[in-house]
């Protein structure tokens, strides 16, 4: 049972892949057998009674009728699911608990159907085929919920990146780290962390995974003949899902739209946001059992590949584009806390329509063993062709940056001397901050702009900054 500083801990932690609110027993009671179906056939998971979406506990009041009524719809679940249902008093106040095994006999059905939980939400399936042929494709066991033996909490969490997920979930900084891991379901009922705890919190990860990392690549031309830039990013997941797209950036062209007296608008090849659920989508998908195969990023003159290992599970296929199911359930979960994933299912809606409203076309998706997804360049030559969004503006474009400025940088240099025109003197640490980006990744993109003479250092070491050179300075 739940004592009540354990409930306090896990509504700190709000809504997520094995917590729940409800603020009363619905009046559909039969919503509470599918939650818990949802968490059965996952990794278990607590329904909190009592609690609001604000993570307020409200309380609620449980007669012997609608305990009878929940304990009725949960012996529905099939096979037989063994849940517990108590209330615990906090300060004056009744949550009821439904606290629900990860089951030993998966799949379990509810009315018919089956569910399995999907970061703070239910994927409903139709049909046992349907999951036994997903699990069969997960060897039937999540790579994330493996036991990770060498693990060590106390030494190997990145300190930083728990930080980051911290702030990036909203949760309290006074949380400890071994407790918020047990509200998140990342130890094993052996006290284990989980492969998703060190994969998503560890240090270097890539010493006992040395597939689960993101390799980009720059080549020249169309083909993948002449290699430009190869770079491998390890290290904690959010910190490989950053340096990822910051280094798709840096590849990138920007143009500059100035409309009358309004800021400057960027125009980039491909819109970024496309990138931000590209790279997601390939790791939380991608299959952790293929230990041959990277998520890889190669970008061409003409387009940008993304690829992951593991093509589409068959219950996502038939309804591609409308229903999402993660290999890595866990790993998907922390993202969707960090509130960097808007809604199940909505990454490949959201990347058409990002590349429609650039007047580019939209993504060409390949899901044969692995899953890859094609990312079109503007052509230059159209730009203010009817069907471009800078239709008619192209003679504004870079009106006040200077050719040489325009034809060298790119990328987040560019958001840099954007920055420093408007801010005039920052430190590196204020630069990243202001960008959301690492500081190594920060400081290798100074160093470029200072060796091209765009920036220069000014001041002491403790108290100087970096600004604009006075012959680059935008108008």
């Amino acid at each position: 049972m739940l004592t009540a500083e354990q409930i306090k801990s896990l509504i700190k932690g709000g809504e997520g892949y094995n917590v729940d609110f409800k603020r009363r027993v619905p009046s559909k009671v039969k919503e509470l057998s599918e939650e818990a179906t949802g968490f059965a056939n996952a990794s278990g998971g607590y329904i909190l009674i009592g609690v609001d979406n604000e993570n307020n506990i409200i309380g609620a009041n449980i007669d012997n009728n609608k305990r009878s009524a929940i304990q009725d719809t949960i012996g529905e679940i099939s096979p037989t699911l063994k849940c517990e249902l108590y209330p615990v008093n906090i300060d004056d106040k009744d949550v009821w608990v439904i606290d629900v095994p990860s089951g030993k006999d998966k799949p379990y059905i509810c009315g018919g159907a089956i569910f399995v939980r999907e970061g703070a939400n239910n994927q409903k399936l139709r049909t046992a085929e349907e999951m036994r042929a997903f699990f069969a494709e997960c060897s039937k066991i999540f790579y994330d919920a493996i036991p990770c033996h060498w693990f060590n909490i106390d030494e190997d969490i990145e300190r930083h990146n728990f930080k980051s997920f911290i702030e990036k979930a909203h949760l309290s900084g006074n949380l400890p780290i071994k407790q918020l891991f047990e509200n998140l379901e990342l130890y094993t009922d052996k006290g284990v962390v989980k492969n998703a705890g060190a994969l998503f919190f560890g240090k270097e990860p890539q010493r006992k995974f040395p597939h689960a990392i993101i390799r980009c690549v720059r080549f020249k031309g169309k083909d993948k003949v002449h290699i430009i830039d190869d770079k491998s990013f390890g290290g904690p997941l959010y910190e490989q899902y950053q340096n990822a797209l910051s280094w798709i950036e840096s590849k990138l062209e920007v143009e500059y739209v100035i409309e009358g007296t309004g800021p400057r608008k960027e125009i980039w090849e491909i819109p970024l946001d496309v990138f931000k659920e590209a790279i997601l989508n390939s790791i939380c998908h991608r299959d952790l059992y293929e230990e041959g195969a990277t998520v890889m990023v190669e970008v061409f003159d003409d387009r940008v590949e993304i690829s992951n290992p593991g093509g589409l599970l068959p219950v996502v296929a038939e309804k591609f584009g409308e229903k999402s199911m993660s290999r890595n359930p866990l790993i998907f979960g922390l993202f969707t806390r960090m509130h960097l994933v808007e809604k199940v299912g909505s990454g490949i809606p959201r990347m058409r329509r990002l590349m429609n409203e650039a007047g580019l076309p939209e993504p060409i998706f390949d899901t044969k063993g692995f899953f890859t997804v094609t990312f079109m360049k503007r052509v230059k030559e159209n730009i203010g062709s009817s069907n471009d969004p800078l239709n008619g503006q192209n003679d504004t474009i870079n009106d006040t940056i200077n050719d040489t400025i325009k034809g060298t940088i790119k990328g987040h240099e560019a958001r840099i001397i954007e920055l420093l025109n408007n801010k005039t003197c920052l430190s590196g640490v204020q630069i990243a901050e202001n960008l959301n980006l690492s500081l190594s990744t920060v400081m290798r993109a100074i160093k470029s702009l200072v060796s091209q003479s765009f920036i220069e250092y000014r001041g002491s070491k403790k108290t100087g900054g970096y600004y604009i050179k006075d012959n680059k300075k935008l108008g």
